[in-house]
């Protein structure tokens, strides 16, 4: 069973709307052992829908098309459908009962004859209710293969999908099934990355295959097998799992939809140990990370922007003389940083960060990309210096991710 995933809507090919239901509807089909061929952003029209319907049709079994089902006059799906189908617009009244509960429960008043449409079908599909919002879906057969028109507003889509489309889906009697595992690693590019684990990457079987999603600072590498039993599959991927980490252990921070700052957290949790940062040139987004996952408060404590070098003496004690013999990007103030930083927060560890993230500022000696990271323990501070790169937004992203998994690293050594 192979599928198709349809958008349409005018706001995907301006650029004005993310296109992240794709995205959520090809990772559960995959999830459910169907395969997504193709997915295609269309316009607002008529002509346009039928052909991407009638490639469609030609080379999948399963298409999903989102978007054009509200009631104003430039959502133009149901008609279309009712076109391509050769049918009419019925009136559902089931559809219009769930309109009717929706409007009562968030107090819109009476329901419009343009909004009571909305409880409007092709006549030969399947209506599927939509219980979070006014549009229900559309299933129909043609030919043994399915294609089913969903609302565009996430949330909805998403509940429809939930509810009917998926449960059926994966009861029908695929011929292989697909598991995927995904590898969550930092610290290292995608090009030396790929030389370093060349020979395990060669050595993967052939129902087992592997793709490299990089983003700034990270490095996510996905499994995905193939076969006839999840548990099967599972456990190969598990094997050659376990076989990578020993070749990149400090590289390898988390699985699935981990983050660093997740990560990071745990281990302070279990550990029962608290932190602080002291940030230069990352400007409080190291702790953002840290504060976006839920419990932070538990393990962190406070943290200072020094990007002055005022505020690096007068609030971390940074020596005057290590600023001016050495520079704030250096080194000595990074970990005067974290020291400093340690104790007046009075936490276990503490981590600082001090570079330039450009597009000015840098030197020959210290060109911009230039970050110095410290963590300080009670077993002392270490240093580390990165060379980033020219781009001000990847050089923060990437120095708070850096000082993330050094002190990953850290906290699996030190207590």
């Amino acid at each position: 069973m192979i599928a198709e995933i349809i958008s349409i809507g005018d706001e995907l090919l301006v650029g004005q709307v993310v296109n992240t239901n794709a995205t959520w509807m090809a990772q559960q089909l995959h999830e459910i052992g169907i395969p997504v061929r193709q997915i295609t952003a269309i316009a607002d029209n008529s002509a346009v829908i039928i052909a991407a319907l009638n490639e469609a049709f030609a080379h999948s079994d399963v298409i999903l098309v989102t978007g054009g089902l509200g009631p104003t006059k430039d959502d133009i799906t149901k008609r279309t459908l009712c076109s391509y189908f050769k049918t009419e617009l019925v009136f559902h009244q089931p559809s219009f009962e769930n309109l009717k509960k929706l409007y009562a429960a968030r107090g819109w008043g009476e329901i419009s004859e343009v909004n009571r449409k909305q409880a409007e079908v092709p006549a030969n599909c399947t209506p599927l209710i939509n219980h979070l919002g006014s549009a229900p879906g559309m299933w129909f057969e043609q030919d043994g293969k399915v294609l089913v028109s969903l609302p565009g507003v996430p949330f909805e889509m998403e509940g429809i999908m939930e509810e009917y489309i998926l449960p059926h889906l994966a009861r029908q009697d695929n011929q292989r099934v697909v598991a995927h595992k995904t590898i969550q690693t930092q610290g290292i590019g995608e090009s030396y990355l790929s030389e370093l684990i060349r020979e395990w990457e060669e050595e993967l079987p052939e129902n087992i295959k592997l793709a490299y999603l990089p983003q700034p600072g990270m490095v996510r590498l996905r499994l995905t097998g193939y076969g006839e039993s999840k548990e099967k599959i599972l456990k190969e991927i598990d094997e050659r799992i376990s076989t990578l980490q020993k070749l990149i252990p400090e590289q390898i921070f988390g699985y699935g939809n981990d983050t660093l700052e997740q990560v990071v957290g745990r281990l302070l949790k279990e550990k029962h140990l608290t932190l602080c940062t002291a940030e230069s040139c990352t400007g409080g987004f190291l702790a953002h990370l840290i504060t976006s996952v839920p419990g932070a408060s538990d393990y962190f404590q406070g943290s200072v922007i020094a990007y002055s070098n005022n505020v690096k003496h007068a609030f971390l004690t940074v020596s005057e003389e290590s600023l001016r013999e050495f520079g704030a990007v250096s080194e000595q103030v990074v970990k005067e940083m974290a020291q400093g930083a340690r104790l007046r927060f009075n936490t276990d560890f503490a981590v600082s960060v001090s570079g330039i993230a450009g597009p000015d500022g840098g030197t020959i000696e210290k060109p911009v990309g230039t970050v110095w990271i410290a963590i300080a323990s009670k077993s002392g501070v270490t240093a580390k210096k990165f060379m980033f790169g020219e781009h001000r937004g990847r050089n923060i992203q990437r120095a708070s991710l850096a000082a993330l998994n050094l002190l990953r690293m850290k906290l699996t050594v030190d207590s």
